[in-house]
């Protein structure tokens, strides 16, 4: 057996009487004997290195001391400075507590380096960021996680930053330590798992109902989970014009409407407290009442096929748009979802069609804000991303099995950066003022930089091939695990 090293041959060498479920748990176990292997043959996958010539060893006293020591004065006497004398203009700290991972939940604070150093590694090759994974204790003395810890360690590391990305903390700790940064800091603080989910989730929902011929002002939404991504999911849908009437969300407790005290009465929980004020005044007693004649489901929930039923399904409304996105196995398969007559399927895996992917949205968003030096990331400016994303696959072609940009047209995240970085002017809270093409070019260049280096590393040696026996044999573990 010999797997491309590009693996885009897997389906082909996937045995054939495998059924479909069985086929994506193979992909999908095959995926995770891989990252195990190729993480110990590379020990991470992420370092850093030199950007500046060093002709010969008397340059050290240039680049440190004592040399240096005029780029220290300059940046006490001004510290805009910094972001122009250091490398914090391109920089991003990517800070987790690791209480949520992925669908692991918590794996204790180092647990979480794999996830951080891959978004570090996303935002560097799709992105042209630097990016380095923190990640830190926030349990108090009580044994419980404390999101003010959160918050004062970023405070304090926010002086060596661009801007700051929040990663895989448990709800509701996450909206205080969100809200609080955006507050308090002075240069952009940004949570992925929310706002960035939301963002490319809003991209894909505006292609899927111009292509199902809906409008967004018209549509009745079913949120299924009420964490981090589908709280903020709901409100960017309602800031774009959504009609708060038209949505229902749902949690493990229900739907939630004003008559949830359980949520009014918690004070971290505002967020779900803010969606029971504005949505569902039907209050729906269940999530198969509302998703009758529904347009959209929009499922960010419990992993695994059966938590959204068939039935549900073949009861919405002509052209239903069905989004299960739970990590790694969606809600419901895509097959079964279409054969109880849904129009336009989406999940957040690449191996099916429409893959809502928070990766296409970060690193263009972070990078136009960065190049403005922007103090903020705004709902405005999640919105205008979404948008541009939404253009860009437009512009290309769309099609019911192809409604987003995907991670491969590097191209989007340069539209993306122009346009955020053109949104922060307008809204007054960015330092610089570049122009959109000024900021399309930057970007793109800056990308290729990346990739040409990445490669060159590799020709030289640098960075070792993986050894192709590796690929098989976690190809092999997975398919003989789903036999057995």
């Amino acid at each position: 057996m010999k797997i491309d090293p590009s693996l885009k041959n897997l389906d082909d060498l996937i045995p054939k009487e495998f059924s479909q479920e069985q086929r994506a748990l193979a992909k999908t176990n095959f995926l995770k004997n891989l990252s195990l292997k190729a993480h110990l043959f590379y020990s991470g996958k992420m370092q850093t290195l030199p950007k500046v010539v060093i002709p010969s060893f008397n340059w050290l006293n240039a680049w440190y001391t004592p040399g240096v020591s005029k780029i220290s004065t300059t940046i006490r006497d001004n510290n805009e400075t910094s972001f122009s004398l250091s490398g914090r203009g391109n920089l991003v700290a990517v800070v987790s507590d690791s209480t949520r991972v992925l669908g692991d939940g918590d794996c204790t604070p180092p647990g979480g380096l794999g996830v951080m150093e891959g978004k570090a590694m996303l935002m560097k090759y799709l992105g042209g960021i630097d990016a380095v994974a923190l990640c830190v204790d926030s349990k108090g003395p009580d044994g419980k996680n404390n999101p003010d810890k959160i918050i004062e360690f970023v405070k304090m590391a926010q002086h060596s930053f661009g801007a700051i990305n929040l990663e895989d903390i448990s709800q509701p700790n996450c909206f205080k330590v969100l809200d609080d940064l955006r507050e308090a800091c002075d240069i952009p603080v940004w949570h992925d798992d929310a706002q960035g989910t939301a963002c490319i989730t809003l991209a894909a929902l505006i292609n899927a109902l111009k292509l199902a011929g809906k409008k967004l002002s018209e549509a009745r939404i079913v949120l299924l989970g009420a964490g981090a991504a589908n709280t903020s999911v709901a409100r960017l849908i309602l800031a774009d014009g959504g009609d708060p009437a038209k949505m229902t969300v749902f949690d493990s407790g229900g739907s939630l409407h004003l008559g949830r005290d359980d949520i009014r009465n918690d004070k971290l929980n505002y967020r779900k407290w803010e969606i029971c004020e504005k949505t569902n005044p039907g209050r729906y007693p269940s999530v198969e009442d509302a998703m009758k004649d529904a347009d959209v489901l929009i499922a960010l929930s419990k992993s695994g096929p059966d938590t959204v039923k068939r039935s549900w399904i073949k009861s919405m409304a002509k052209k239903a748009i069905v989004f299960t996105c739970a990590n790694p196995v969606p809600e419901i398969w895509p097959y079964a979802a279409k054969e109880e007559g849904a129009f336009i399927v989406a999940t957040a895996r690449g191996d099916f069609p429409n893959q809502v992917n928070n990766s296409v949205c970060f690193p263009g968003i972070l990078k136009g804000a960065l190049l403005v030096r922007s103090r903020k990331i705004t709902d405005g400016m999640a919105i205008r991303c979404a948008h541009s994303i939404a253009d860009f696959s437009e512009k290309r072609g769309i099609n019911p099995d192809n409604i987003i940009a995907s991670m491969e047209e590097t191209e989007v995240f340069a539209e993306e950066a122009a346009d955020v970085a053109q949104q922060a002017i307008k809204e007054g809270v960015a330092r610089v003022h570049l122009s959109r093409e000024e900021v399309y070019n930057r970007t793109k260049a800056d990308i290729q930089a990346v990739r040409s280096m990445t490669e060159d590393l590799v020709k030289l040696g640098h960075i070792k091939e993986l050894p192709s026996s590796l690929i098989d044999e976690a190809f092999l573990d997975a398919v003989n695990s789903i036999r057995s």
